[in-house]
Formats: structure tokens, C-alpha cells, sequence
């Protein structure tokens, strides 16, 4: 079997291995591949692995003989699943498991709006305190979590791992999402999204990229947040409409953002969040610790072993 990674790098940029591919066939490794570079490299392959790099219908469709697309990602939306399934080829994804690393990050976003760490520290390294005519100073409100309300979008795994850790801050938790569960979640309140953006002191997005939630967090909804409130987004970008949280931000309508993904990666240079006041942005590492790529890596090699025993898993599509 001729096994081809597309854009391995951010996966394994040297600290693992591809051995558990390399016992299934012949593995070759690229970190990336520009879109003009896919149709050479995907010629003559057996299995096609991919995260980011896009597998459209129509470089598919002229790979008759392709048997398998691996997503090194929860998200597949990178790939024409209606003509994968056209040349018979299975499609699998790698979903849950960068959850507790996911879950750390928000929390990590969540701290930096309560107290800006960082911002400190680097005032303190650029004179700040030297300076200053007290023992202690403060460049921004410094906020206690325990009693604030968080609202969680999306109930996955994720979603409920951040609520059983803002629940051990102290702070309450509103719900929203397509299956309410009260019985299960006793100490969680299930609500609907004008609820969750009107009571809400933190809203955290955490559902998945569909046709219902592009957008989701528009001029309508942040009009809904108290003046006081943050956002937080480790979901994935396009749920948010970045002009409007832009402009909310800098008009003060709310008091800052924390996101870990915008709508293009990398963003374009003009992005008006980029320079948008209070808005705490990186780039996209919430799923890379080294243990996530680990699981993730395992999986991987667990999807495509399972298909060539004729017994495969997470397929979609």
C-alpha cells in the first residue's frame, strides 16, 4: 500500500513518529503541499492523508484507483466526501481527541481576560513597576471567576469538559445546545442562545462549523452581551463574523475576546480583529499538545489498520 501524508507538520513537526504508518506500507511524508502540487503528489496512492490540505472533487475524480482518505482532523470539511464515495473511497476523521487539551486552552483564555498574565509580566519587563509609585499596579480590571456566569455553545465532549471546569472555579453554567440533557446535569442550566448571550459574563463557543452556526455570533447577538462580558472561541472561526466582533470591541460594547481561530488561517494582514482593542488572539494551538498529536497520531494509524482489515472506523460521509 502507498501511503501519502499531504501536510504532515503540523501533526509531527519531529517530536513523534510515523512508524505505526510505516508498517502498513509505504509512507511518504510531505509537510505541506501547495493546492498546484496535490494532483502530482497524490498520483499512484492508495491511501491519501490529509489536515488542512483541500482534496476537491475534481482532483478525486482523477484518482480512480484511491481507496482511502485519512483527515488528520475532527473537521472534513477539506474534502468532497460526494465524490470520495463516487471512486469507492472511505473516508475516516479523528474526532475527541484533543478534548482535555481544548478544554485547558479555553480555561488558559479565560485566565488571561480575568488577569492579563502576560500583559503584565510585559509591562514589568518593559519599566512598569520600576516606575510605578506603589507597591502593585493594574492596567486592566482584574476579575474573580468564582460567582460570574460562563454560557457554553455546543455540548460536545469539549464543551462538557470546559463546564466541569468552570464549575470548579465557582462559576455558573448555561447551555446551549440541540440536546438538553437536565437530568444527566443537574448543576447546568440548559438554555436558549438569547438567554445565554443576555445572562452570560463569559460565552465560550464550542460547536462545530455547519450552515446553522456560520455567523452565529453576529451584530445582533454581541448586541445581546452585557457590556462587561468576554468571548471566547476555540471552536472554529467562521462562527464568528469578525467585522462585527471588531467594531463591538472597539466601540467598547464589550469588554474583550479571546480566540484561538479566525475564518482564515493564516489571517490575511488587513484582518480588523487583528488591531480590534481587548481582543487576545493565538494562533490555533488549542489541539497541539504534544499528547493530543499523540492520541491524534494513534488514531490515524488505528483508522487506516481498521480499514485494511476490512473493519473501518470513524468513517464519514
Amino acid at each position: 500500500m502507498k501511503i501519502v501524508v499531504l501536510d504532515g507538520h503540523t501533526l509531527n513537526p519531529g517530536d513523534l513518529g510515523w512508524d505505526g504508518l510505516e508498517e502498513l506500507g509505504e509512507v511518504i511524508v510531505h509537510d505541506r503541499t501547495p493546492p498546484e502540487l496535490v494532483l502530482e503528489r497524490s498520483q499512484g496512492a492508495d491511501a491519501l492523508l490529509t489536515n488542512k490540505t483541500v482534496l476537491n472533487g475534481e482532483v478525486i475524480r482523477t484518482l480512480p484507483d484511491l481507496k482511502y482518505i485519512g483527515v488528520l482532523a475532527t473537521g472534513y470539511n477539506v474534502v468532497d466526501i460526494q465524490a470520495a464515495g463516487e471512486i469507492g473511497a472511505t473516508v475516516t476523521n479523528v474526532p475527541a481527541y484533543g478534548t482535555k487539551s481544548v478544554a485547558q486552552m479555553t480555561l488558559a483564555l479565560l485566565l488571561e481576560l480575568a488577569h492579563h498574565a502576560g500583559e503584565h509580566s510585559r509591562t514589568v519587563r518593559e519599566g512598569g513597576w520600576s516606575a510605578s509609585a506603589d507597591f502593585c499596579f493594574w492596567n486592566y480590571p482584574l476579575i474573580e471567576l468564582d460567582g460570574t456566569t460562563i454560557g457554553v455553545v455546543g455540548f460536545g465532549s469539549i464543551g462538557q469538559a470546559v463546564a466541569k471546569i468552570a464549575r470548579a472555579f465557582g462559576m455558573k453554567v448555561l447551555v446551549h445546545t440541540r440536546r438538553p440533557d437536565p437530568a444527566a446535569f443537574p448543576d447546568i442550566f440548559f438554555v436558549d442562545l438569547y438567554e445565554l448571550f443576555t445572562r452570560s459574563d463569559v460565552v465560550s463557543l464550542h460547536c462545530p462549523l455547519n450552515e446553522e452556526t456560520k455567523g452565529l455570533v453576529n451584530t445582533s447577538r454581541l448586541g445581546l452581551m452585557k457590556g462587561s462580558a468576554y468571548l471566547i472561541n476555540t471552536s472554529r472561526g467562521p462562527v464568528v463574523d469578525e467585522a462585527a466582533l471588531a467594531l463591538a470591541l472597539n466601540e467598547g460594547r464589550i469588554a474583550g475576546a479571546a480566540l484561538d481561530v479566525l475564518s482564515t488561517e493564516p489571517p490575511a494582514r488587513d484582518n480588523p480583529l487583528l488591531t480590534a482593542k481587548n481582543c487576545i488572539i493565538t494562533p490555533h494551538i488549542a489541539w497541539a499538545t504534544r499528547a493530543a498529536r499523540q492520541r491524534l497520531m494513534e488514531t490515524v494509524v488505528g483508522n487506516l489498520r481498521a480499514f485494511v482489515e476490512g473493519q473501518p472506523k470513524n468513517v464519514v460521509g
